[in-house]
């Protein structure tokens, strides 16, 4: 009996994105840097977490540096010219990040701030006693 060997192959090739959007997410806790092509389409995507800081150095702009740095690196090997950056977030990490991006030879063609903020909707929690 001959055996049938398939053949594993990715589902994802290395597709050549020109243009791009990067969001950048800084909470106060950490920062999520996610790379989509126009349409929306993750394409890569890196945080503080996910780059080896723990606990509280998260949080830091260092951190928010590396994970723009470790998202950037796969862009630039697939052909990744032109990108729009969308900032969110209040977090200490927002301002670093986007030097890394801008640092790393990628051009932008504007930067946005969509930060969500109310129009007074909801009703805040109450105030902490301590």
């Amino acid at each position: 009996m001959a055996k049938l060997v398939k053949k594993i192959s990715l589902r994802k090739g290395k597709r050549k994105i020109p243009k791009g959007v990067i969001h950048i997410q800084a909470s106060f806790n950490n920062t999520i840097i996610t790379v989509t092509d126009i349409r929306g389409q993750t394409v890569s995507w890196s945080s503080a977490g996910a780059c080896g800081s723990k606990g509280t150095k998260k949080s830091t702009p260092f951190a928010a540096q590396t994970a723009a740095e470790n998202a950037i690196r796969l862009l630039i090997d697939q052909g990744m010219k032109q990108a729009e950056v969308m900032i969110s977030g209040p977090g200490p990490g927002r301002d670093t990040a986007l030097r890394a991006i801008r640092r790393s030879g990628v051009i932008l063609n504007f930067v946005r701030d969509v930060t969500p903020m109310p129009h007074n909707g909801c009703r805040p929690p109450k105030k902490r006693r301590v």
